[in-house]
This record gives structure tokens, sequence and C-alpha cells, in this order.
């Protein structure tokens, strides 16, 4: 860069300057007449009590000293940045601005709890929004390449959690593509497998933490945000259904012959990851779903500990409801159904706010021999329940029976700076906008 040459100057400057001005102090001395009251601390400061052969030695040591004090002072102020552990996506201004001011805190920090390809769309669209985002997610599913590896090396699921990984990092990333990539070889032991699985796999009995590995796949991935667990524990989802059978397993579900009476985890009573707790607690927004009712949303608020986190945080819980019905899992339902279920297993005064999806479009794409319907608001009501209905259009144009990304981030995030009843519109982004407890109201009747 051709640097040497200027810093040779500008140290051979420096030399010049303080020769001028020793010579300059030199003619001081000798030619100006000081005052008597004055003679005295001159000659103190000048070191004329020293011989001169100890003067040169001083001044010498005391400024090759200072020379190296602030050479050392500069070189670790300069470096200390890049010493301390930062992410390693920073670019070079937002490591030396973090070092300088601190880390950046977030206007908003929202909390997903969901699986499935629901929660990793979400994902998708609130990672283009400068806003904190944790991601719990949970580890009940058992099919496919995820069910094989859970057989094989009891561990907790790894296929949802990847899924939220990869939709949180670059989606140009190559790494983020390896993750996702499945072997399709028939003839192949791997075929079914994904890449993105067998690497947590890995990292698990190599760290001898699942925790540990989930860490740093994210680490790996540089992704913008977390994913947690909801629980540490190998937890299976088993399905009892009105005529009293039980379904054990959550691909058992797909063989049901009558509706779910109830869903529950095994063991029961499996206890919180507590980074997730924390993050529920501190959460300003708390969004459930979008996802399978009863196979992503629900197993989240079975693990002991998610409901009371829910119920004690200050933040806006919002549940966002399909925009249509899973076939096998909630035929027939309505939008007050899906609520009822997330209602019973919360209790009152939980949830603040549905989002209810109000584009037909979404009708309009079932065709008359599809098994599912379109989950619109159709004027229903649940008096005392404690929430209001937020109705908006969050139907990807592309494929109406699935969530948009941006459509749907873009809701969530009006409905959470929406302070209180006394901020009028929000944002002019709803039509009708609801009136919503502010969050220390919200606190205070939980």
């Amino acid at each position: 860069m051709s640097v040497k040459r200027w810093a040779a100057l500008i140290l051979l400057g420096s030399v010049l300057t303080g020769v001028a001005m020793a010579m300059a102090l030199v003619y001081a001395y000798r030619y100006i007449a000081f005052p008597p009251a004055f003679s005295g601390m001159v000659q103190i400061v000048t070191l004329q009590f020293l011989p001169r052969e100890v003067r040169f030695v001083v001044v010498l040591t005391l400024g090759l000293a200072m020379t190296a004090y602030g050479v050392s002072r500069m070189s670790r102020s300069l470096l200390s940045p890049f010493l301390a552990r930062t992410d390693p996506g920073k670019d070079l201004a937002e490591i030396v601005a973090e070092h300088r001011f601190g880390p950046r805190t977030p206007d908003i920090n929202v909390v997903a709890l969901g699986g499935g390809t629901g929660l990793s769309s979400l994902l998708r669209g609130l990672k283009q929004h400068d806003i904190g985002i944790t991601a719990i997610v949970t580890v009940a599913d058992d099919g496919g390449s995820t069910g094989r590896i859970r057989t094989e090396f009891d561990i907790p699921a790894p296929g949802d959690i990847r899924n939220c990984l990869a939709a949180l990092a670059d989606d140009e990333s190559l790494v983020s593509r390896l993750f996702q990539y499945r072997f399709d070889q028939p003839s192949s032991q791997l075929s079914g497998h994904s890449f993105g699985n067998l690497f947590i796999t890995a990292l698990t009995q190599v760290t001898g933490s699942f925790e540990r590995a989930v860490i740093e796949s994210a680490s790996v991935l540089n992704i913008r945000g977390r994913v947690l667990p909801s629980t540490l524990a190998n937890v299976a989802l088993n399905t009892e259904l009105i005529d009293g059978t039980v379904l054990r397993g959550e691909s058992s579900l797909a063989r049901k012959n009558a509706p779910i009476k109830q869903v529950y985890l095994e063991p029961e009573r499996a206890a919180v990851y507590e980074p997730a707790f924390g993050a529920i607690l501190n959460a300003d927004l708390v969004v459930l779903g979008p996802g399978s009712l009863y196979t992503s949303v629900l197993p989240n608020l079975l693990v002991e500990g998610i409901t009371q986190a829910l119920r004690w945080t200050p933040g806006r819980v919002v549940y966002v409801c399909n925009v249509a019905t899973q076939p096998g899992e909630t035929d027939d339902f309505t939008v007050a159904d899906h609520v009822r279920v997330v209602v019973d297993q919360l209790g009152p005064n939980v949830v603040d706010v549905v989002l209810v999806n109000s584009n037909p479009a979404s009708a309009a794409a079932i065709g008359p021999t599809e098994p599912i319907d379109p989950v619109l608001p159709n004027g229903w009501d649940m008096p005392g329940a404690g929430f209001v209905v937020v109705e908006r259009d969050v139907v990807n144009d592309r494929n109406p029976l699935r969530h948009d990304p941006e459509k749907l981030s873009l809701a969530l995030l009006d409905i959470a700076r929406w302070e209180s009843t006394r901020d009028g519109e929000l944002d002019g982004s709803l039509a009708s906008p609801p009136k919503l407890p502010s969050r220390t109201a919200m606190a205070a009747h939980r």
C-alpha cells in the first residue's frame, strides 16, 4: 500500500520538529533574560542542576519511554475490537462501532414459536428487518431423516431446527444451500437424509451436547438471530383420538381415523430450555405459528415452562392462524376452532391478538376435489377470551395456500409497534386498527 515511505517521512518530520523546538529552547535560555522570580524555576525545568551528559540521558530515556508506551496503547486500541469474540460476518465498521459504543440493541425483540415450513417462512420475512429474532423450535418430529437419526442416536429432532437455521442464514450462501441438501440416491444408505441433519448429529457426537451442536451450527451459518430448541429432552408427541385410540409419534397422525381429542408429550414434564424461557420473558412480541396446529404449535406449548413464560411476558402474544386447513389434522376447522385449541392450552387472557388472513385468494386456489378448506374470518367471536382479531392479507400471491413471508412480517411488526389504544392508527396499514391494551396493562392482568 506504499505506506512505509510516508511513515518514514512523518518520522523525519517529527525529528526535525523536535530539533527545531530544542534550538528554540536553547536560544531562549541563553539570550532571553527571565525575571529573577522565574530564573530558579527555569533552571529546574531545564535540568540545569545536572551535568550535560546526565541531562541528555534523562531526556532521551523519557522520550523513548513515552514513545514505547504510546505505541503499545495505540496498538492495543486498534486491535482490541478484533481480539474480542465478534460475529465473523460483521464488516469492519460494525466491529469498530460495536466495540466503541457497545452492541446495538434492536428496537423490537420478536420471539417466534413453532416448527415446520410455517416457522421457517416467517423467519425469512423477519430477517429482512432490523429487529431481534429468536426462533423457539419444536423437537418432537419423528418422520423421515429426522426419525431415523433419533432412532439411531437418541437425540432431539434436528429437522425443524435445521430449517430455521437455513431460513435465518444468507439466502445466497453456499453453506446455507449445502445445509439443506438432501441425498436422493435410492441405493444409498444416506438416501433421504439432509446434510444439515447429519451435520448437527455429528456435532452432537463431537461436542457431547445437542445444545452446543445447535450453537455451533448457527455460528457456521452466520445466522441473523437465534434458533433455540424448546426443550433438550428427547420428546415424542402422542395423540389421543376421541374414540380412545392412542397414536404414538408425530408421524402416526397421518394414520388417524377419528378427530383429535388431545396431544401430549412423552415424557410429559419435559423441562423448557432455559434460554428459550428467558427469550419469551424479554420479548416485545411473541408469535405462535403459523404452522401445523397439533404438530408444530402445540408441542412447544406442552413443554413445561413455556406456558408460564407466555403468561408472564410483558410482550404482546400473537397467534397467527393458518390460511387453510391441513388434511388429517385440522379437517373442517374454522378460525374459531384453531384459536380454541390454543386458548384451551394456554388459558384465557394469554393470547392478545389473533392474526387472520382476509384475502379470499386462498379460497379460489382450492380445487373442488381437494380435501382442504380456506380459513377466513366469518364473524366468529369468543366472549371472554381476552384477545382482539386483526384481519390482514397475508397470503403468498404465487401460492395462496401459504403465508407470504414479507406480508406476514410487516403485519406482525405493525402490531408490535402499536403500543396502546391512545396511539391512534397503526401506521395507516390496517383499515380498522384493533384496540390493543398497552404492554403495562397486559403484564398486570397476567
